[in-house]
């Protein structure tokens, strides 16, 4: 999958040293992913959520912080939404639009 951006990774993990690992650990899995569908997610991160309009939700760090991707299947990619603790997620109020 192609992975827009690394560079939001990087500047979260920056600030928060503790998710650096992790995250590191979702970019790489994901990039040498070629996922069809959610039940190709769940053989990587057995974790994910679909929570509509193309977001997906992983659990990053044993459910510390939230990752909210949208996922365009057909054309290989992966967006980067949001990332945050899970107290930050509980404050969004649209999923499906941010």
């Amino acid at each position: 999958m192609r992975i827009f951006s690394k560079g939001t990774l990087v500047e979260y993990y920056t600030a928060h040293p503790q998710a650096r690992q992790p995250l590191e650990d979702w970019y790489g899995i994901t990039k040498r992913a070629e996922w069809q569908n959610i039940s190709d997610i769940r053989n990587d991160f057995n974790t994910v959520d679909y929570v509509g309009n193309d977001r997906y939700v992983f659990n990053i760090k044993g459910n510390d912080y939230r990752l909210i991707v949208v996922i365009r299947f057909s054309k290989g990619r992966v967006f980067i939404r949001f990332i945050g603790t899970h107290a930050e997620y509980d404050k969004i109020e649209d999923i499906k639009n941010i």
